[in-house]
């Protein structure tokens, strides 16, 4: 038996707590072609490439919405969605939201107040974007819990080379299925008795390109709960963990909190949510890097060797929030690129710097901490930290 590839070592849980030295390997050979026949790309170069190539389709995706559809129905699809959630149309919406979000992380931060030890994933970071994700659709507060669950299930059937696919796959309908009839019955309630909320919005438009239907309307908000929801889950606990492991990047937030504002960045980079866009498609053949990846292969962008790149940037294995040039991939790219991406990164920002400000002498109780399954969306599922108590809620200036 042949040893497993870079690419398979990766995939392995062995590796989740740190796969970016199977990556420095894996770029050794920036289009590689796996025993499947799929080809993984990870260098930046080249993945900026293909992300912006018409002739890599999306249509090969895992979750039915407009991430996984190819212009110009993907175009429609999009315009529709962000006519109330981003500009032209709606340009204030996620600052408006600013005041909100750091309503929810002071209760839930109070709430760690009166112990000693807390786990960030459970405690803070699942509860807070699946509450912001949930009211901003109009799902109501006591159904919260549920979307919870069904994001969770969802996000550990994703991705390359977890489990077995077929069981993978049937679960995932399961879940979809499921989430499918609860979307359906709140869609007929708001188009019943609209409110201010992005399913009413998304119901009821009719703007120039037309409505959406209401399996579209699912669909997307299948879409919203998960990119909304479980790669900021990540982004937060990745970011306490990397603050944890470096004692002088929480001193500085404390005293700098537009810092924060870089700190995402750099992390978005350094420790992304997302590590690799599996299931694209070549449309035709593809020269790139030296290799010509046939019409009809699977292609899998690894997103996180690309964003630690030497060749596209400086000393890429050191975390330097004052880094002058942070330019990444973890929102992917082209027409694709995170639609909600203003909202995980203005969510991020409020949560670790409030982190990093209230918590007293917070310290790690196990480093590494343990990984979720998934490759593909990279995190802890736990991350235990001790601290000597909370400090009072004051208000900050505005960031």
């Amino acid at each position: 038996m042949e040893p497993a590839s870079s690419y398979q070592q990766i995939l392995q849980y062995s590796n989740r707590a740190d796969p970016y030295p199977l990556y420095a390997e894996l770029r050794k050979t920036p289009v590689a072609r796996q025993e499947d026949g799929s080809y993984v790309v990870s260098t930046y170069e080249e993945i900026v490439a293909l992300l912006h190539d018409p002739r890599v389709s999306s249509t090969a995706g895992q979750l039915p919405s407009f991430i996984s559809t190819d212009p110009p129905e993907h175009d429609r699809l999009r315009r529709l969605a962000m006519r109330h959630f981003g500009p032209p149309h709606s340009p204030r919406k996620v600052d408006s939201l600013r005041g909100e979000l750091l309503q929810i992380v002071t209760e839930l931060i109070d709430g760690l107040g009166n112990r000693e030890q807390a786990d960030i994933v459970d405690d803070f970071a699942y509860p807070f974007p699946v509450t912001v994700i949930c009211r901003l659709l109009g799902v109501p507060l006591e159904d919260e819990p549920r979307f919870h669950q069904w994001a969770d299930e969802l996000v550990e059937a994703l991705g390359p080379g977890e489990d077995d696919l077929v069981e993978r796959v049937k679960r995932r309908q399961a879940v979809l299925l499921t989430l499918g009839e609860y979307l359906a019955g709140l869609i007929d309630a708001h188009r019943e008795n609209p409110g201010d909320n992005l399913l009413s919005g998304m119901i009821t438009d009719e703007g120039p390109d037309g409505t959406m239907s209401q399996h579209e309307v699912i669909a997307t908000g299948t879409l919203l709960l998960i990119a909304g929801h479980e790669t900021t889950v990540n982004l937060i606990t990745n970011g306490m963990l990397t603050m944890l492991r470096n004692p002088w990047l929480l001193d500085r937030l404390r005293k700098e909190p537009d810092l924060a504002i870089h700190t995402i960045e750099e992390l978005l980079r350094y420790e992304p949510p997302v590590h690799f866009l599996p299931n694209r498609v070549a449309l035709d053949d593809i020269p790139i890097a030296g290799v010509t990846i046939p019409k009809g292969a699977h292609i899998i962008l690894a997103l996180a060797s690309g964003s630690r790149d030497p060749a596209h940037l400086r000393d890429p294995d050191h975390f330097d929030p004052d880094r002058p040039y942070i330019q990444h991939l973890g929102f992917g790219g082209g027409v694709h690129h995170c639609f909600g991406a203003p909202l995980a990164r203005l969510e991020a920002q409020i949560a670790l710097r409030e982190l990093a400000r209230r918590l007293v002498n917070p310290r790690l109780v196990t480093d590494p901490p343990p990984y979720r399954p998934s490759s593909t969306l990279r995190g802890p599922r736990h991350l235990e930290v001790q601290y000597d108590g909370v400090n009072p809620y004051s208000e900050l200036p505005a960031t």
